[in-house]
């Protein structure tokens, strides 16, 4: 990766993560009716926007938390604290997400659980909370020794970038499986691209590449915060600069 420094490419994902919200508002907003909580096709439209918010952008931010320079210095727990209450929000705003699409499956008679979309993404918020528990219970609770938070913290870091992949490829499946099933008997056909389909096509691309700037920060070994509690980081502050 090029030699850049991490807070303005905090910045730029920041943003480029508001824009993802935005887009995914938009669209619901513009193309299919706005929003509400009673059922309707409109409650269905809380779906996305929650998805796309919680599993992605907020968990995304969760997932860089302790690559900010600040969080270099001091005690780790408070970073800690903010690694998890993001992570918890972005799980409630999943659950509310869940209970949007099975609300509106529910009052229209249409089946649960039927396509590839719907399975991946119940697999991957299973997966999420699975994963916020164990973290909660090995770094945040005082019981853990150290010994088991080093074992498990690979496999925690693992899980993590697994459960961001399986989100975005719920949620670039979600878009497409949305366009099909709505313009499909429309005034103008999916395959011939209309203003709506050009719109959400370009916010599938945009999730792509926010999910991929993330995994590619975690993967940045000088962006890593050293921690002595563990033998494999090797990384000195001064390095957070590039």
């Amino acid at each position: 990766m090029l030699d850049l420094s991490f807070l303005p490419f905090c910045a730029f994902l920041g943003g480029l993560g508001l824009v993802c919200v935005a887009f995914v508002s938009a669209w619901c907003q513009r193309w299919r009716g706005g929003f509400a909580w009673d059922g309707s096709l409109q409650m269905f439209n809380w779906h996305p926007v929650l998805m796309v918010t919680g599993m992605v952008v907020l968990y995304g931010a969760a997932a860089l938390v302790y690559r900010l320079p600040p969080a270099w210095k001091g005690p780790k727990f408070p970073w800690k604290v903010l690694h998890g209450t993001l992570a918890l929000l972005a799980f409630v705003l999943a659950v509310l997400g869940l209970v949007a699409v099975f609300r509106f499956h529910n009052e229209h008679g249409t089946p649960n659980l039927y396509s590839l979309h719907s399975w991946v993404g119940l697999v991957t918020v299973l997966l999420f909370s699975c994963q916020w528990v164990a973290g909660f219970s090995s770094f945040l609770l005082p019981w853990a020794p150290a010994w088991l938070r080093a074992l498990y913290k690979p496999v925690h870091v693992f899980f993590g970038s697994t459960i961001l992949m399986l989100s975005l490829a719920s949620c670039v499946s979600g878009i497409n499986e949305k366009l099909f099933f709505s313009l499909k008997n429309g005034t103008m056909e999916y395959k011939l691209l209309p203003a709506e389909a050009v719109f959400a096509n370009t916010l599938g691309l945009l999730l792509l590449l926010f999910g991929v700037l993330v995994l590619g920060a975690l993967a940045r070994p000088s962006w890593k915060r050293p921690d002595p509690d563990f033998p494999d980081s090797r990384q000195v502050p001064s390095s957070c600069v590039g």
